[in-house]
């Protein structure tokens, strides 16, 4: 037997929990998976690539266009050259965000190939507009200590001096997910994905929604400035950068609140530093508008979109920052070797025109409502069973309530964070439905098909899940794998 060498501990895992299955094609919201006997079983699948598959997978019409696009050898690997295809493609997510948010600030865009990228591009941009900011104030003071006595410009500098190299601070809400490189994980607040590598990036603090102004404050750093003849305090912009997400989905699905998203934007504004929106799963319709934080009137300074935008097909991603607050020489120091090719440009514009044409985001919300009722249903039948529904448009979840002290290996399991992994197996081979947990919400399942589920499929769906609500009230062993 060939070695496995492609993840092969958690490969382990899969199989221990049944979810090792080999899909080998897909349309739309069915997979099939192979099974060891060489038949096809087809697959409802309710994971919708962690959020990609809004228009479900292969949808024919980019199926096609990829292929035309390949057909007509449009070079992938062009750098440094001109590409009108990615200002097409940002002039198109350009008006849409101009509808949604009724402005005409035009949004620069900054490409990348995933989500995480996006986030270390908001990032570095993000700390290169503040250190301007920081140099810019320091030449300001700089200017007014010359012509102050020479004894108040020497107790200015000595206070001065250590506080210039202050590290920036960057603020995201607690159940935060903002990716796992290198320095977007500090943005992501579970401490499991986080604290191992702690020591390598910038750093974060977590604030709880009805604390935003508090903890901004609690950021603050001051300098001395001499105007007039007296000593001044004067803010160092120490706050980089504030992230949300509109609706949290690795964190267990939780809409961002309107009151908390007015106390962030009214922060940023009163500190001059940036909201950086990240729409990397709730971008392009999901929620039944193409930007989410729409829905709660969160305009952000950057927008963050991936997954959706590549159609199913391309690997894409862009950050968009407003040109107010956009430094050009940004485009300078920072590249990418597939960062706006031909490819995922092409895709990621047939992809925003067929979600105008197809009223995706009506879609979106009209499907999404019938899911969460039939979610809602299963809650009424099984309310010692299910905590919670929640969730927007085609992003929902279903919350258990805690089993960690239920008797038994099930119990032992959502001890370990594994509940909602046993449920997905047990889903996937008992009721041919795939889904999985939230990744820092493992009691919660996710549910984010395309615009095009059926009603069949959501009974197919609500069937299973009245079947594991049955065996955690009444038989959780029925629930085990093998």
């Amino acid at each position: 037997m060939e070695p496995r060498l492609a993840e092969a501990h958690l490969g382990g895992l899969l199989s221990q929990l049944g979810l090792d299955a080999e899909y080998v094609r897909g349309e739309a919201d069915t997979l099939w998976w192979r099974r060891p006997s060489g038949d096809e079983v087809p697959v409802v699948d309710f994971v919708g690539g962690y959020g990609s598959l809004v228009l479900g997978h292969n949808h024919p019409e980019i199926v096609k266009h990829a292929q035309e696009v390949l057909r007509r050898q449009v070079p992938v690997h062009a750098q440094f050259s001109y590409h009108p295809y990615a200002n097409d493609l940002a002039l198109a997510l350009n008006r849409v965000l101009w509808r949604e948010f009724d402005t005409d600030e035009p949004y620069s865009a900054i490409f990348a190939s995933t989500g995480a990228e996006a986030v270390e591009v908001a990032l570095k941009h993000a700390e290169m507009a503040r250190g301007a900011r920081v140099a810019a104030l320091r030449e300001e003071i700089e200017a007014h200590l010359a012509d102050a006595p020479a004894e108040l410009a020497e107790r200015v500098r000595e206070h001065n001096e250590d506080r210039y190299d202050a590290p920036p601070v960057f603020l995201t809400l607690e159940g935060s997910f903002h990716g796992k490189l290198a320095s977007s994980v500090q943005l992501t607040h579970n401490a499991g994905y986080r604290l191992p590598f702690r020591t390598l990036a910038v750093q974060a603090r977590f604030v709880s929604g009805g604390e935003v102004a508090k903890e901004v404050e609690a950021c603050r750093v001051t300098l001395l400035d001499v105007q007039d003849g007296g000593l001044v305090e004067r803010d160092l912009p120490v706050i980089a950068a504030f992230f949300v997400e509109p609706i949290q989905g690795e964190g267990g699905i939780h809409v961002l609140d309107t009151g908390v998203a007015a106390d962030i934007r009214a922060a940023a504004d009163a500190g001059g530093f940036p909201v950086v929106v990240d729409e990397i799963q709730t971008g392009v319709g999901r929620t039944g508008a193409f930007f989410a934080s729409s829905h709660i009137g969160l305009l952000g300074d950057y927008v963050l979109l991936a997954k959706a935008l590549g159609g199913g097909i391309a690997k894409s991603a862009v950050t968009l920052m407003r040109q107010s607050a956009y430094v050009p020489d940004f485009e300078l120091l920072h590249s990418s070797t597939f960062a706006k090719d031909a490819f995922s440009c092409l895709i990621g514009s047939r992809v925003v025109e067929l979600v105008e044409q197809l009223d995706a985001c009506g879609r979106a919300a009209e499907r999404g409502a019938a899911l969460e009722s039939a979610l809602r249903a299963v809650q009424a039948d099984f309310p010692t069973v299910v905590a919670d529904v929640r969730g927007r448009g085609l992003m929902l979840g279903l919350e258990f309530h805690d089993q960690s002290g239920a008797a038994g290996p099930v119990g032992e399991l959502a001890g370990q964070g594994l509940l909602g992994y046993v449920l997905a197996g047990y889903l996937l081979n008992a009721h041919r439905v795939r889904v999985f947990p939230t990744a820092s919400a493992s009691h919660t399942l996710r549910f984010e098909p395309s615009v095009f589920i059926t009603d069949e499929e959501i009974g197919q769906l609500a069937t299973g899940l009245r079947a594991v609500c049955t065996a955690l009230r009444d038989n959780p062993f029925a629930l085990l794998p093998g």
